[in-house]
């Protein structure tokens, strides 16, 4: 960091020098605090890359005394210091620039640090060979120079990160996922509960870059990176939140399906990938089922047999699921408004497997409300979502699914016709998943699909816009709600249209509760040894929320997880936005 009025002159200095080495690199960050991050795109694979890293450095050191030595960084120092500027603006020195100290600060002072050292920590106990007496800061590269890379065949298309591997190797240690519910965000709710370093998307890319490259003598086994991985609930934050987009939920994916493969597919695991078979055979005795899983002994038994926390409750299903009723709705308008378009346009409501047999009456609410608004309702004749595969680390019957999910709408769908899904983890994976899943022949549908795929609130927000959804359609009477975000929504689209949308009705007044996870995420806060961590990660802020509600609020979350979630840890009954939006409707 330099003083802000001579950021233009340090950077140009520094282009200069990285042009000369003809590195590339990339600078981003700070600016207004003067301050920039300029990273040097060297492969330290390489003894090559290793020799110009150090080379740079150096030259960077003594460039005010026009002497070239060994290093990038080294020629950085002195840069940084002919601009009495300091060398870690952010981040501290550690290993890697810890050995300039001395020359940043003068031999005395540098004295001095050492003497500190010695009277509070004569044994070097805490962070050893940092500060002072740091090695050389190539000495602890992560890689032996020239050693082969190991390549790994995998179910997901990992080109646009460079491979499985480039993607854990993305992971820079800034330790940004160590948040906790008071600094806000998603990423990580584990570790926000835990406090404990191995719940970290840190942790856990570096314990997968461990395991793919066999870094160490003894190799990194697959039991201990199952362990690493367990309380990862791929929420997906890390790939939006961890500023290298360190995608820990689709590496885990990856990882799990090989470890299926080489141990065989646990009973509960096959018990979760199948639960919409589950439903629709449950929703045939609905009134049996509903009444058999209300009763705690039975329900506790279920719970057991399963390998889920006899405390949890279970989904109740209706009698008839969304698309039976959709597809008798439809029949019985007769045959005179067969064709008719309407005014305001059409649209593909997503039937995923959720909303098909638990929430089949926010199902039937959305099909209202977009009709009461005008529009024609359409639904496809289309597979399950396959996030229950995808959360199991069954990817191969995902990617089967996706394949089919991307040839039925391939020519169904444009700007005009959008597909809208109300449940954001089943709808999202079309922008998510779906891309790296399908054969290449399909990846062109799969990319322009993802651009015609809407949670609901972001359709309704883009037909506000256009002026085809006014206020005048809505109720004028007040009311308040606080939304609690689902995390696949925060992560892969935004929290902006869900609260404009529940703003939208005039009187309506919306608030964002600062919620990171819920902590169910779909079936980890079922599972018997994830459910007291799944409660942790709820009382952080949402279970306060939710208990916290005034007698004119409403709490609302778009997520069936998450609703199931408060209702479980709170007692308090969550409503989608589309029941809110239907209720306000003028009818």
């Amino acid at each position: 960091a330099v003083l802000p009025k001579d950021l233009p002159a340090y950077i140009e200095q520094l282009e200069n020098l990285l042009q000369r080495h003809g590195v590339q690199y990339s600078i981003y960050a700070h600016a207004g605090a003067g301050e920039l991050h300029v990273e040097p795109i060297i492969n330290l694979k390489t003894e090559a890359g290793q020799k110009q890293f150090r080379s740079i450095l150096q030259e960077t050191v003594e460039l005010v005394k026009q002497q070239q030595f060994r290093s990038i960084l080294e020629e950085t120092v002195e840069l940084v210091k002919s601009f009495n500027g300091s060398l870690s603006g952010e981040h501290g020195d550690g290993r890697l620039r810890g050995e300039f100290i001395p020359k940043m600060m003068g031999e005395r002072v540098y004295a001095l640090f050492r003497d500190l050292k010695s009277i509070f920590d004569p044994n070097r106990i805490f962070n050893n060979g940092k500060i002072v007496d740091t090695p050389p800061m190539d000495a602890m590269l992560r890689y032996t120079a020239n050693k082969p890379t190991p390549q790994s065949n995998t179910v997901f298309n990992f080109k646009g990160e460079g491979g499985f591997l480039k993607l854990a190797e993305k992971c820079s240690g800034s330790g940004d996922c160590r948040k906790t519910e008071i600094t806000g965000g998603t990423m990580c709710p584990s570790y926000m509960a835990t406090r404990s370093e191995k719940d970290t998307t840190r942790a856990r890319a570096n314990i997968l870059r461990q395991y793919l490259t066999g870094e160490f003598a003894e190799s990194v086994q697959q039991e201990e990176v199952k362990e690493i991985l367990d309380l990862c609930l791929s929420c997906k934050a890390c790939k939006t939140e961890c500023p290298s987009g360190v995608d820990v939920s689709k590496m885990k994916a990856e990882f799990m399906q090989a470890y299926h493969d080489s141990h065989g597919i646990p009973f509960r695991t096959k018990l979760i990938a199948g639960f919409g078979t589950q439903m629709q055979l449950a929703s045939r005795v609905a009134p049996l089922y509903n009444t058999l899983v209300k009763l705690k002994p039975i329900r506790q038994l279920i719970n057991r047999i399963a390998g889920f926390h006899p405390e949890r409750t279970l989904p109740e299903v209706y009698a008839q699921s969304l698309r039976s009723w959709f597809g008798e709705r439809q029949k019985g308008r007769g045959k005179r408004e067969e064709g008719r378009v309407s005014q305001k346009g059409r649209v593909y409501l997503f039937c995923d497997e959720f909303t098909n047999y638990t929430d089949t009456g926010i199902g039937q609410k959305a099909v209202l409300l977009m009709e009461g608004l005008g529009y024609e309702v359409l639904m496809a004749d289309h597979p399950e979502s396959g996030r229950a595969q995808l959360s199991k680390g069954l990817i191969r019957e995902a990617k089967e699914l996706a394949i089919q999910q991307v040839r039925i709408f391939s020519g169904l769908l444009s700007d005009d016709i959008p597909l809208v899904g109300i449940e954001p983890s089943a709808i999202l994976g079309f922008r998510d998943e779906y891309p790296s899943l399908v054969e290449d022949a399909l990846q062109e549908d799969a990319n322009r699909l993802a651009k015609h795929v809407y949670l609901f609130e972001e359709w309704f927000m883009r037909e506000a816009d256009k002026g085809n959804i006014t206020t005048e359609q809505f109720t004028t009477a007040a009311q308040k709600l606080k939304i609690h975000g689902h995390c696949h929504q925060k992560a892969l689209s935004s929290m902006t249209p869900v609260k404009r949308a529940l703003s939208f009705p005039v009187n309506y007044e919306a608030r964002l509760i600062p919620s990171g996870c819920c902590g169910m995420a779909g079936s980890f806060g079922y599972e018997k040894e994830h459910y007291d961590i799944s409660m942790q990660v709820g009382e952080l802020v949402l279970f306060k929320a939710a208990r916290s509600l005034e007698d004119d609020q409403v709490l609302v979350a778009a997520g069936t997880s998450c609703r199931h979630q408060i209702k479980d840890g709170t007692g308090v009954k969550s409503m989608h936005p589309v029941e809110v939006l239907y209720a306000a409707l003028k009818q």
